[in-house]
């Protein structure tokens, strides 16, 4: 194989064999994190990358009232979350602010909870980053908004599921919704 100019070329003649385990996707983890909410039961996850974005999440969910801890120590990518008890349903703001996945948290919160305050995220501004899309998926879940300067207040009594349709495509707002959805009623 040479490589020129950026271009890899590759010349045949040897077949290609071995094994690849990819890493874990932070985008697939922070809302995987966030779902173990909707649970008392213990659930594992292999695969967590440990990246920043994803130990932040780790420390969100562990000052909400969840226990996260790697199974094995040293193992940061098989991670053990129980939230056993009642959880605080207010994000903490400093973290939250910090990690733009944190809205993945609104749906089981509120589902959990009946109510959360979810700080406005943070993290990168790259693009347009609307919550419009989050909001509107939970309200037609049930979910009653008051909007903050800081962040938006989400109360509900009983979510109750929907036939929804986005004003966006937002992978995120759908996984928030389908948090909220999985144990709503009907």
């Amino acid at each position: 194989m040479q490589t020129s100019g950026g271009v890899f070329r590759v010349q045949g003649g040897n077949p290609i064999s071995g094994k690849v385990r990819p890493q874990g996707n932070k985008n697939e983890a922070l809302p995987l994190l966030a779902a173990c909410l909707l649970t008392r039961e213990e659930v594992v996850l292999n695969n967590i990358p440990p990246i920043e974005d994803v130990l932040l999440m780790q420390d969100i969910l562990r000052s909400l009232g969840a226990t996260v801890e790697e199974v094995q120590p040293g193992d940061a990518t098989r991670i053990r979350v129980q939230a056993e008890n009642d959880l605080a349903g207010e994000l903490p703001v400093e973290l939250a602010t910090s990690l733009r996945g944190s809205v993945t948290l609104a749906g089981p919160l509120l589902a959990r909870n009946g109510h959360v305050f979810l700080p406005r995220p943070g993290g990168d501004r790259i693009g347009r980053r609307r919550m419009d899309t989050h909001i509107l998926a939970l309200q037609a879940l049930g979910a009653n908004v008051k909007t903050f300067p800081d962040g938006f207040e989400l109360q509900c009594e009983q979510l109750r599921g929907a036939d929804l349709l986005l004003d966006e495509a937002s992978v995120t707002a759908t996984e928030n919704a389908v948090c909220a959805a999985a144990v709503a009623e009907g």
